[in-house]
């Protein structure tokens, strides 16, 4: 995601430049102290002292918990949590979770029963993440995740939420309630803002099923058709009701795009290719209308990725994008990953 938006105001010089440099990690906990005495000022009422002293602790447990796993690719399923283990939908989601595991993928779900037993069931304990959410009714760690410490209990569903996509690099829905529908426009709505970096999104049927294709009836006549979103929103998502296509989906995304951060008013691509020129010069020319002013231009490291040494050896792509056709900016991801190979 991106943190440049909190930077400090102290400036370094780059190439005849003043650019902000991002806050160091002393400053941020100083700022965090203060917005605490800010409440103490405010005379905060103790309800919204409960929500957030509650919040910050089960975010802090979860990034400690998660911190572990950094260097993993996951993928959150979400789902319904009354489907039983003899319903197809539920059958779907053990092969899809066996097959992320195998590829070395971790599977994090929300701990509970039906699809996301189904998905940990797939993946087999060790490779499960659970983020279950305390309720009065209907939801206890399902037996995968019970007792592992990679099961993270929460009260909050907001807090929960944020975990599901901030800590993840690809989201696959399954048939489900409220929960599942709430969670995929969401996911949606972040990734369309630029809220969240690009990253698959994937909505599985059972084989024939039309639980998801109904959706896409309904985005495409009411949403698409009122002019409530644009044309190319709708390659924000894939239906299939196919596991090896739902695979392939997530994984040929990251074929040759590795990942994406924004610094100042530039968006910047690392890929696993390094395209040539002339390859440029025609991605230049179909993605004009994205760019504000410049051109898309391969870059070396930047200062404030050293946050990212792991990432240091990959090609860059620069360009001021406008960070409005979003769309776009994934069929662009699409188009490199298909276009070029990926480096060995």
């Amino acid at each position: 995601m991106d943190d440049q938006s909190s930077d400090s105001l102290e400036s370094i010089s780059e190439v005849g430049h003043f650019i902000r440099r991002p806050q160091t990690q002393d400053e941020l906990l100083d700022e965090m102290r203060e917005t605490i005495d800010k409440l103490q000022a405010d005379d905060a009422s103790r309800g919204d002292l409960k929500v957030l002293s509650r919040a910050l602790k089960e975010l802090r447990y979860s990034f400690r918990v998660f911190s572990k796993y950094h260097s993993n690719r996951k993928v959150t399923v979400f789902g319904s949590a009354r489907t039983n283990p003899d319903h197809p939908a539920y059958q779907q989601t053990v092969k899809f979770g066996r097959r992320m595991a195998e590829a070395g993928w971790m599977v994090v779900t929300g701990a509970g029963g039906g699809i996301m037993e189904a998905a940990h069931v797939g993946a087999g304990r060790s490779m499960s993440i659970g983020v279950n959410i305390m309720l009065p009714f209907e939801q206890s760690a399902n037996p995968v995740i019970a007792g592992d410490e990679k099961l993270i209990n929460l009260k909050y569903f907001f807090t929960r939420k944020l975990l599901f996509v901030k800590e993840v690099h690809a989201i696959v829905l399954f048939p489900g309630g409220f929960g599942t529908m709430d969670e995929g426009f969401e996911t949606l709505t972040l990734v369309q803002t630029g809220k969240r970096d690009m990253l698959p999104i994937v909505c599985v049927d059972e084989p024939g099923g039309q639980y998801w294709e109904r959706f896409r009836d309904f985005v495409q006549s009411q949403l698409l058709g009122e002019g409530l979103i644009s044309p190319e929103d709708m390659s924000l998502f894939k239906l299939t009701d196919n596991i090896d296509e739902a695979f392939d989906e997530v994984m040929n995304f990251y074929r040759v795009f590795d990942s994406m951060r924004y610094i100042r008013d530039a968006l910047v691509l690392r890929l696993r290719s390094d395209p040539s020129d002339e390859y440029l010069a025609q991605l230049n020319e179909q993605y004009k209308d994205v760019i504000v002013s410049g051109r898309i231009e391969k870059v070396g490291v930047h200062p404030f990725e050293s946050d990212e040494e792991h990432l240091s050896h990959l090609t860059r792509l620069r360009m001021k994008f406008n960070r409005r056709a979003i769309g776009r900016l994934r069929q662009m991801i699409d188009q490199l990953n298909r276009d070029l190979e990926p480096m060995m």
